[in-house]
């Protein structure tokens, strides 16, 4: 929880909501740091991190990393395109979300081609092993949140997403 105030300037209602079981906030925190710490730009992270949390209608996770997207100077375009669950307009980072999406609809038996896409996009193998673990990392995030019934923070407000 420290760490975390420590990164926000305070603790966001979803990681107090979270410590009710301090096994899961320590493993969402450590897999995160992790997550974070892989070869994927962070540009690249933060729009897998918005397909998983808009396909898994996380309402707070879209708000705060929105947030997040804006922080990383990502254009305005990318931002609403990944908030309506619509084609990037960067092709790179398309092939990045339709391989979050191929991963997510095949539980990880990925189709030659959907893997073709992505490395054809400048991807590597690892790079696709990342993916599942950012993957299982924000599943954790987003089922948790909604289990919990999560607020959006002010802080975030100004972000609100609801499900199309």
């Amino acid at each position: 929880m420290a760490a975390t105030a420590k990164k926000f300037g305070r603790v966001p209602a979803a990681v107090a909501r979270l410590a009710t079981s301090p096994e899961l906030l320590n493993g969402f925190l450590r897999l995160n740091a992790t997550f974070e710490a892989t070869t994927l730009p962070a540009l690249d992270r933060e729009v897998l991190v918005m397909t998983v949390a808009a396909r898994n209608r996380c309402h707070l996770c879209v708000a705060m990393h929105t947030a997040t997207l804006h922080g990383l100077s990502a254009s305005p375009a990318l931002i609403a395109a990944l908030r309506a669950e619509s084609t990037l307009p960067e092709p790179r980072l398309e092939a990045l979300r339709g391989f979050v999406h191929a991963v997510m609809d095949t539980t990880g038996d990925v189709p030659a081609d959907a893997l073709a896409a992505f490395t054809d996009a400048g991807y590597t193998a690892r790079n696709a092993l990342e993916v599942v673990l950012g993957i299982g990392t924000y599943t954790l995030s987003t089922y948790a949140n909604r289990l919990t019934g999560a607020p959006v923070d002010e802080a975030f407000a100004a972000h609100t997403w609801h499900a199309a």
